[in-house]
């Protein structure tokens, strides 16, 4: 080496990268805008047009849930207080709503992740394992990230003693689009049971009314009753065979009804065990304070939530996809695991891509609701895990952030294992 030059060394690229937070968010709203762009190259804002129009229908009290062809196709599904959730995005030029409603979305859920009561490192890995289903989401101008991350703030805020701040996501969910119901079983996980059942009754009443603002009462019960009908309506042309009906039902139910050809099958057959199975989990109550017990369960409510749901579309997933991704990082790594976890993330998160082939997407995954397949084995596994007690062996710091006790001056360390 010649004199007085000074030999730089470059670090050698590592894997720790994809746990670096700053690169993650970038990768996140990269796949943001490439889904932005998508949308205004031609992919449509219908969606976004039937969100806008639940401000302005319920502002000049038209009913919410009549067809208005001349303003968009299909018909409003969402519960009269999404009109203020909306609301700031309506009131602005049609385009500019769109853009900010979509960035909003994907900042949202990325917020609701950094809160999680899991490492920092995992903060990020989630948001690079569900940045494709964020794409997917936020082509199709969704509003699923906005309920996703109500229920992981449900769950974040609910360990953290904030029953308060955690109900107010909860219920919010709940009147939007009833994915967020489940987040009420987090009151398990309480140490402050009543005050979550007073704040859960509280929220309720509030968000119930709170549309009053921008309409009349008497108009607002009507549109509860008219969701109540249109959401039961829905439901009966979910469960159709049609061509026109296999972008819905992607759903377990779905899946044995069209791979068997069972039309008139009661989703009952399937419902019943289900909810039995999920209930079964929450039986080991000597486990409550421990949070790898807690994320067990906060994972299979996110797959239950989608799988077991006759509304499910292939972007509904983006609620589904992060309980997955963080069952992965919950356990024990093997090669057995590792396997599994490949051929099941590339086998649902891509499953409507070019990536598994055109064909298969046509022939395969969308006739057949093929991509609920390996969530709802994610989802046995996580019952028999549980139930086995084998979330004791879960890989998890002791301590993460400022979680308490109701002694606010003691950190709310969980134990690793029952002590």
């Amino acid at each position: 080496m010649l004199s007085g030059v000074t030999e730089i060394k470059r670090k050698p690229l590592s894997w720790e990268l994809i746990f670096d937070r700053r690169f993650a968010l970038s990768i996140w709203f990269m796949l943001c805008l490439l889904g932005i762009s998508k949308v205004f190259a031609g992919y449509g804002i219908n969606n976004y047009l039937i969100f806008r129009g639940v401000f302005y229908h319920t502002l000049h009290q038209q009913d919410l849930y009549a067809a208005y062809p001349a303003e968009y196709g299909d018909v409003n599904l969402y519960g009269p207080v999404f009109s203020l959730v909306i609301a700031p995005f309506a009131s602005l030029p049609v385009k500019a709503g769109v853009l900010l409603w979509m960035i909003f979305n994907a900042a949202f859920l990325a917020f609701a992740v950094s809160k999680m009561p899991v490492p920092a490192k995992w903060q990020a890995a989630l948001l690079l394992l569900c940045g494709h289903e964020m794409l997917v989401s936020t082509t199709s101008v969704q509003v699923n990230p906005f309920i996703c991350a109500c229920i992981l703030l449900g769950f974040s805020y609910t360990y953290r003693q904030k029953e308060f701040i955690a109900l107010l996501f909860i219920v919010l969910a709940t009147l939007i689009k009833v994915y967020g119901i489940v987040g009420f079983s987090f009151i398990f996980f309480s140490q402050r049971k009543i005050r979550f059942a007073a704040w859960a009754i509280g929220w309720s009443l509030i968000l119930f009314i709170a549309p009053v603002i921008i309409t009349s009462f008497s108009f607002l019960l009507q549109s509860y009753r008219d969701w109540y009908f249109a959401l039961k309506t829905k439901f009966a042309i979910n469960d159709l065979m049609g061509k026109r009906a296999i972008y819905q039902n992607v759903s377990v139910p779905g899946m044995v009804r069209r791979i068997f050809y069972l039309p008139k099958m009661n989703d009952a057959v399937i419902m019943v065990p289900a909810i039995w199975l999920q209930l079964s989990l929450f039986r080991l109550y000597l486990h409550f304070n421990d949070r790898r017990y807690g994320l067990y369960i906060l994972c299979s409510i996110l797959i239950a939530n989608v799988i077991f749901s006759n509304s499910s579309e292939s972007n509904t997933y983006i609620i589904a996809i992060p309980g997955m991704c963080l069952w992965y990082l919950l356990q024990p790594k093997s090669k057995l695991v590792n396997i599994y976890f490949i051929l099941a993330f590339v086998f649902t998160t891509f499953a409507y891509t070019d990536l598994l082939t055109s064909w298969s997407r046509h022939h395969l995954y969308r006739p057949y609701s093929l991509k609920a397949l390996f969530p709802f084995i994610t989802w046995l596994i996580i019952v028999y895990q549980v139930n086995r007690k084998q979330f004791l062996k879960a890989i998890l710091p002791g301590t993460i952030g400022k979680i308490r006790r109701l002694n606010y001056r003691k950190k709310y360390t969980l134990p690793h294992a029952v002590r």
